[in-house]
């Protein structure tokens, strides 16, 4: 058994604060645990410095202050490793659901919404705030604690301003233009001139400035202030054709006889019709119906696909299987001329079934509002 010296014993604390570990409980508690391996298994006449430093080397994978820091982040957190382990599994999840999500939108297959959702939801409300409590324990200054919360934050936004963009939410302009302009104008500035006041780290801020005035700018340029003269000109097309059907419902009354099977059947289509516009504006816009005053709401039809509802056993699907066979029945009737027959060749009606998720969404809703036009002419 070998017995250490004083200046031995002094060597090795010497050499532990050296390395990087400030706090004097750990000081001594890896004094005594390297004291006692020494001791153990150092043969008498072994060599004690070469000894210890292989021995040393046992405790850390590159410097021994990764110790100081693992009790420092186990005194500061208590379920450390359980937030870490959770911080990892939801950035895997959230990486995933962006990739899947990603991948059915730009093959217009259905759940590419619930997937994409579910990615910016886990990614902004526990990937990022679980990396932001794990990281400013290890920051030291208060300059770098506020880049690393208006940075945090920034991400939450960017990622909810994806999600009403892609949900269709209303308010989803004003989010994304904020989120731009508190990158432009706060989180930039800060990080720059926090960075540039460090020798060490001036270059490579003046760098990542830069790069991110960049990205903001490309990304302003690519947002739409307004919409475009088309657009708009669509828009109004449409709603002036509601403002049209409205005035015709309320002129003609109803001139069928009450309880009568082509009066349930009119009554039936124009429900229809409408539940179906107003599944399809609620895709589009985020409300079942545009307002006359949509300018000012910045309300706009932008000509999409139909989407998820009108997939496989969606509700669109539904609600058009019972418009066809409506239909059908109404252009059945032994009294009605091919004048009066609601026509279906070459809209959404005869669609395949299989391909309806990708019909034009403006498309759709001026041809369900001619068939309630035509019923009232009929």
């Amino acid at each position: 058994m070998y017995t250490l010296s004083d200046s031995q014993i002094k060597f090795i604390l010497d050499d532990i604060r050296a390395s990087g570990i400030e706090m004097d409980d750990l000081q001594q508690n890896l004094l005594d645990h390297v004291c006692c391996i020494i001791e153990h298994e150092l043969e008498e006449n072994g060599d004690f410095e070469r000894f210890y430093f292989s021995t040393i080397k046992t405790f850390y994978k590159k410097e021994l202050k990764e110790i100081e820091t693992e009790t420092q982040n186990l005194l500061t957190f208590k379920n450390y490793y359980a937030m870490k382990k959770a911080m990892i599994t939801s950035g895997t999840i959230s990486a995933a659901a962006f990739i899947i999500g990603s991948f059915l939108k730009i093959m217009h297959w259905p759940g590419a919404i619930v997937f994409l959702g579910l990615g910016f939801i886990t990614f902004s409300l526990i990937f990022l705030p679980l990396i932001f409590l794990l990281k400013v324990g290890e920051i030291n200054t208060k300059r770098d604690k506020v880049v690393l919360s208006i940075g945090t934050l920034l991400g939450i936004l960017y990622c909810f301003s994806m999600l009403f963009q892609v949900m269709h939410w209303p308010g989803k302009h004003m989010i994304w233009l904020s989120t731009l302009a508190i990158s432009f104008f706060v989180f930039i500035p800060v990080y720059f001139f926090t960075g540039i006041r460090n020798a060490e780290t001036k270059v490579n801020t003046i760098v990542a400035s830069i790069l991110l005035v960049a990205v903001i700018g490309i990304q302003f340029t690519l947002t739409a202030l307004r919409p475009s003269a088309e657009t708009q000109n669509k828009t109004y097309a449409y709603v002036q054709n509601e403002q049209l059907l409205k005035k015709m419902q309320t002129s003609s009354g109803d001139r069928l006889p009450v309880g009568s099977l082509e009066q349930k059947l009119v009554s039936d289509i124009q429900k229809t019709c409408q539940q179906l516009k107003e599944l399809i504006l609620k895709n589009e816009t985020g409300q079942t119906f545009i307002p006359d005053d949509f300018e000012l709401h910045h309300i706009t039809i932008s000509e999409g696909i139909l989407g998820d509802g009108f997939y496989k056993d969606g509700t669109g699907i539904k609600l058009l299987s019972d418009l066809k066979a409506e239909i059908a029945l109404y252009n059945s009737s032994k009294l009605k001329t091919e004048e009066n027959k609601i026509p279906v060749a070459h809209t959404i009606l005869e669609a395949a079934s299989d391909r309806i998720g990708l019909y034009n969404n403006l498309s759709a809703l001026n041809e369900l509002t001619r068939i309630q036009m035509h019923l009232i002419c009929s």
